[in-house]
């Protein structure tokens, strides 16, 4: 059999690589890496990247998902009542959520 299957773990990175999440197709965590450095940060701060990253992952599996049943046959009414995102949806989420968080780094100079 040649189907093709979506992976069962999904993975977002911050723009600066310092961290990534894996998560399942719903967004929840199963693995954070973060670099030293980043625990330096604002707790808040933090949790609200790893929170970002998460829900990115969790959008893009789910337009995998879409895709894999669209190519399966299933009509466009039945994705819609599966509340399964389009690619514009992704998009514009991805968009909203980097330009809420900070990502860049505030400063290349290190505190002393």
């Amino acid at each position: 059999m040649d189907e093709q299957q979506v992976p069962a773990e999904w993975m977002a990175t911050s723009r600066t690589g310092a961290i990534s999440v894996r998560t399942t197709e719903q967004g929840l965590p199963l693995g954070i890496s973060v670099e030293p450095a980043e625990l330096r940060r604002d707790p808040a701060g933090l949790a609200a990247e790893v929170l970002r990253l998460c829900k990115q992952a969790a959008g893009r599996a789910g337009l995998a998902r879409r895709a894999e049943l669209e190519a399966a046959g299933l009509s466009a009414d039945m994705l819609a009542l599966m509340g399964l995102p389009t690619p514009e949806e992704v998009a514009r989420n991805e968009i909203v959520e980097e330009e809420e968080y900070e990502t860049e780094p505030r400063s290349w100079l290190r505190q002393v």
